[in-house]
């Protein structure tokens, strides 16, 4: 079974509230700064968030920098995959 990473582009605190076990916190705002680190991480990559908005911002932004990543929509839907 390949190895996917979760990111959730959630604010700390809306992460502190809830999240899927063992997913990276790394909010909307950092992830350009972070892309360094993302582009060494297992892929591919899964983001998440509230609604799936801000990952969706987020899945362009990677997939532009050569990332394989998609949008898992709401922490809550790719909780239970």
């Amino acid at each position: 079974m390949e190895t996917k990473t979760i990111i959730d582009v959630r604010t700390p605190v809306e992460f502190m509230g809830g999240h899927v076990a063992g997913s990276i916190n790394i909010p909307l705002s950092d992830i350009t700064t972070k892309l360094d680190e993302i582009k060494k991480m297992n892929q591919p990559i899964i983001l998440c968030c509230a609604s799936g908005g801000r990952s969706g911002q987020a899945t362009m932004f990677l997939k532009q920098h050569g990332i394989n990543c998609s949008n898992g929509g709401s922490w809550l839907d790719v909780n239970t995959l």
